[in-house]
């Protein structure tokens, strides 16, 4: 899971496996399979090192290579 802050800045952990795609429009935006929209504090790039950095933990990269 990683953590996103809401515009509201409560914080939430979200599956990054579930994600559709992320976008700004102005803010960022990320959209689940589920259809559900989080527009979170942070910036697209932050968004997707946090997913780096997530995938590296639990070792999915090892079987991507």
């Amino acid at each position: 899971m990683i953590k996103v802050t809401r515009l509201n800045k409560q914080e939430y952990y979200i599956n990054p496996h579930q994600i559709e795609y992320i976008e700004t429009k102005p803010d960022t935006t990320i959209q689940m399979l589920s259809g559900k929209n989080f527009v979170v504090l942070e910036k697209i790039s932050v968004v997707i090192e946090r997913i780096v950095e997530y995938r590296r933990l639990i070792g999915a990269f090892k079987n991507e290579e």
